[in-house]
């Protein structure tokens, strides 16, 4: 049982201003950490999270490095641990890495749920995925192929070269890469650090340096704007195509100008409102391993493989449709 001393602190400002849960008050305090606060793709993940939290009576703490930093996810869960909380969630920088961290949050009786990019499976007891890592790796490569004809150079650009889910994602296209596609060259793959502005320095070095380069491909939220505004940049519109994954809203204008072709993801808001349920149904011992299917208040029923709650398949944005989506 946790020691219910670190939530009185709590109330006493520990946490003064992040948020209003007692010891008293008997709410569930679910937690989710994010890659990076500052990054719009987990701002919208928090907005589905505290409609979630709102709909269930529970307290929702959201908070993470400012940049992606695997280091300061280790120190906010050691936090979260002291404070004992009912539930982590955590989208992991490095899944390695976190993992220890995690399984000691396990041991004091805290539930963990990952979400977005995942820990190793012993150190949480679900991931909500957003998509599988084929249906996102192959979605990407597929549309770049569809852009250059199937022949040609194409690089990538990542959030950072560490990220277990961007390297599965690697791994994949690899693959189809090398079955699929032989007359297709991956010239490149350059790390963001998760930042629009280096993306985009990123993009025009990747430019500079490979000048018969056909499409970039962005793995990352950040990257596809950043991509999208390097190719602008350098007047190479049409020239270089641009895909990747991103929120529409930031690449609408990109799109409608046709220097990005389009954009893939899911929706983010979703993504935060599943897990919160989840995390909220595993702490009331509603959601067990070996269940098939999960219900999410408004969202309905999602399919449970094996211990990852599905979010559904990735979705392509483009110009016929990105202006029907708001986020």
């Amino acid at each position: 049982m946790k020691n219910p001393l670190p939530r009185i602190l709590l109330v006493l400002g520990l946490l003064a201003g992040l948020t209003s849960v007692s010891a008293a008050d008997g709410k569930l305090m679910i937690t989710m950490m994010p890659k990076a606060k500052g990054n719009a793709y987990f701002i919208t993940c928090k907005v589905g999270a505290d409609k979630a939290a709102k709909e269930l009576g529970v307290e929702l703490l959201f908070d993470g490095p400012t940049d992606s930093n695997a280091a300061k996810q280790n120190e906010i869960v050691e936090n979260w641990i002291t404070l004992g909380v009912d539930v982590i969630t955590v989208a992991a920088e490095n899944k390695e890495g976190l993992s220890t961290a995690l399984r000691k949050a396990q041991k004091q009786g805290i539930k963990v749920i990952t979400y977005d990019a995942d820990a190793l499976p012993d150190a949480r007891s679900f991931f909500v995925n957003q998509a599988t890592p084929q249906g996102i790796a192959w979605g990407l490569l597929d549309e770049a192929a569809r852009l250059c004809g199937s022949e040609g150079e194409f690089a990538i650009i990542t959030a950072t070269l560490t990220a277990g889910n961007q390297r599965e994602w690697l791994k994949l296209i690899d693959e189809r890469l090398a079955a699929k596609y032989p007359k297709m060259k991956l010239v490149a793959v350059r790390p963001s650090d998760d930042l629009k502005d280096k993306a985009q320095s990123e993009a025009t070095a990747l430019m500079s340096a490979n000048p018969n380069l056909k499409v970039i491909v962005a793995i990352c939220t950040p990257g596809t704007p950043g991509a999208a505004e390097a190719v602008k940049q350098a007047g190479k519109v049409g020239q270089v195509k641009v895909i990747g994954l991103g929120l529409p809203n930031e690449n609408k204008r990109y799109v409608h100008e046709g220097v990005t072709e389009s954009v893939m993801l899911w929706n983010t808001s979703d993504l935060g409102y599943l897990t919160v349920y989840a995390a909220v149904a595993l702490a009331r011992d509603e959601l067990k391993p070996g269940a098939k299917t999960f219900q999410a208040g408004s969202l309905g029923s999602f399919e449970i493989r094996g211990d990852n709650i599905l979010l559904g398949q990735p979705f392509i944005f483009n110009k016929g449709n990105i202006d029907q989506f708001d986020f």
